[in-house]
């Protein structure tokens, strides 16, 4: 079974901004364990700056989905600000790099996603703030 956490942007619309939401409650990982993981992953995540943009790619909101299975292996799909960004090709491993330090994390795939495109709207205000838009 695999554990899936979404962000606000594939999570039901009250979700609060960035804030990571866990599903699938089968999960052979114990609860605790995987609140553990998740939080890791995210701080993992946190740590990878989009280049153009002084803000990391999670407050960015170019983090879509994270899957973790029973094995732990960690299946992310992400965006770009724009498809044509100039790191298109060096990101997806920076991601995978990061996420793969999570204590637990057996492997890491990253696939880039383009639909929806991602806006300034996907930013959380804590974004929002470090680039003056708020």
């Amino acid at each position: 079974m695999n554990e899936h956490v979404t962000t606000p942007e594939t999570a039901a619309p009250a979700a609060a901004p960035n804030e990571a939401e866990v599903t699938g409650s089968q999960s052979a990982i114990p609860a605790d364990e995987l609140e553990r993981l998740t939080d890791d992953i995210i701080a993992a995540l946190k740590t990878v700056y989009d280049p153009e943009i002084p803000v990391d790619i999670y407050e960015l909101g170019l983090i879509y989905k994270v899957d973790i299975d029973d094995n732990r292996k960690v299946s992310i799909h992400m965006t770009l600000t724009a498809p044509g960004c100039p790191v298109a090709g060096e990101m997806p491993g920076w991601v995978e790099n990061a996420v793969a330090t999570a204590p637990g994390v057996s492997d890491v795939q990253v696939e880039m996603v383009f639909d929806p495109p991602w806006t300034p709207e996907r930013m959380s205000e804590e974004a929002q703030v470090a680039i003056g838009w708020f």
